[in-house]
């Protein structure tokens, strides 16, 4: 249900080429900052990451950014935005980026006590969903339809990349004999043909892509091109994560949840005692595995994913996200944000 707020948008305007420096002007004469909270942190999260052994970030509605040193006490942090945000990532102690709806994405070089826009977008009706920096200068950002952004300057620009290779081979062929005929009609069908990219992770060298409709794909050239994997399961996906032998977990709709030790070639569906939506993947440094889910279901795995246990938070809240953190289990609600602790 929830998820519903992040994946339901129409669109209405595509573009190949999309950058800050062409966002810049319609920001810097509508920017609004977060309106500061006291209820912020009891407000709807979306994600939540750690920077190091020292903070916790969060972000979520409203533009909501806070901090914490102990995931009790939080602090809200002024940030140039109202649009919701969907997912934060840290590259080190300083630099991170957020994104969300609106096609923001924000900077920040302080570990998060203050934060820059490098875009935004709202006429794109495209909010982003994931972002992940491999070095302070090349990053990609991922969201609905398909969107897939790309920088090489630790976010002053961004690229728009349209990858055809994710779609099936009658779409593709279809598309190609539109772009022969009609350039004007080729480049509206791409605004909505692929899927929503949900969950983009790197395992060592390679890469994999998560969304809607079943989507799953591997790069190991960085996201420059992608194979798509066998489809086990026609839902989406809206997490996927590694243990530390590198099994690969990837979890979705109606408590579908699935572990791969072959780099996504084969894939197990793991048996659950629930049907709740399993939005996110959290693996500890002692290498269990927590999924979190809507209804307050978590599962619990000390076995690299292959059977799960299962509590429920006494609220029922639906968790979207969580990080391990001073042995303690840091959660973003849709209630706020709580502590669970370890098992």
């Amino acid at each position: 249900m929830l998820r519903t707020i992040l994946i339901l948008f129409s669109m209405l305007v595509f573009s190949f080429q999309s950058t800050a420096q062409s966002a810049s002007t319609s920001q810097s004469e509508s920017t609004q900052f977060s309106e500061l909270s006291p209820l912020a942190k009891n407000s709807l999260m979306l994600d939540i990451t750690s920077v190091g052994e020292q903070k916790l970030i969060a972000v979520g509605e409203r533009g909501h950014i806070l901090t914490s040193v102990d995931g009790l006490d939080w602090q809200q942090k002024t940030v140039p935005t109202v649009s919701t945000l969907t997912r934060v990532f840290f590259l080190d102690d300083k630099l991170g980026w957020a994104v969300g709806h609106d096609s923001v994405i924000l900077k920040t070089e302080d570990g998060g006590e203050s934060w820059a826009i490098q875009m935004y977008a709202p006429e794109l009706e495209r909010p982003l969903f994931d972002v992940i920096f491999t070095s302070p200068k090349q990053g990609v950002a991922v969201g609905a339809y398909g969107r897939f952004l790309r920088t090489e300057d630790g976010g002053e620009s961004w690229q728009e990349e349209f990858h055809g290779e994710l779609l099936i081979e009658d779409d593709q062929l279809y598309l190609q004999e539109l772009k022969d005929e009609d350039e004007e009609l080729y480049l509206d069908e791409i605004r909505s043909i692929l899927p929503h990219f949900n969950r983009i992770k790197v395992v060592g060298e390679q890469w994999y892509l998560v969304g809607e409709l079943g989507l799953m794909a591997k790069s190991d050239d960085q996201g420059q091109q992608w194979q798509l994997l066998d489809e086990i399961y026609a839902g989406s996906f809206f997490d996927i994560n590694a243990t530390e032998k590198q099994h690969l977990i990837v979890s979705g709709l109606r408590g579908n949840l699935f572990v791969s030790d072959t780099a996504g070639d084969n894939w197990q569906r793991i048996a659950l005692s629930t049907k709740a939506l399993l939005n996110g993947v959290i693996v500890a440094p002692n290498g269990t595995v927590y999924v979190v889910a809507n209804s307050g279901v978590i599962l619990t795995s000390n076995d690299q994913g292959k059977t799960f246990t299962k509590s429920t938070q006494s609220d029922g809240k639906a968790i979207l996200a969580g990080v391990w953190f001073n042995e303690q289990l840091i959660l973003a609600t849709e209630v706020g944000l709580k502590v669970v602790q370890g098992q």
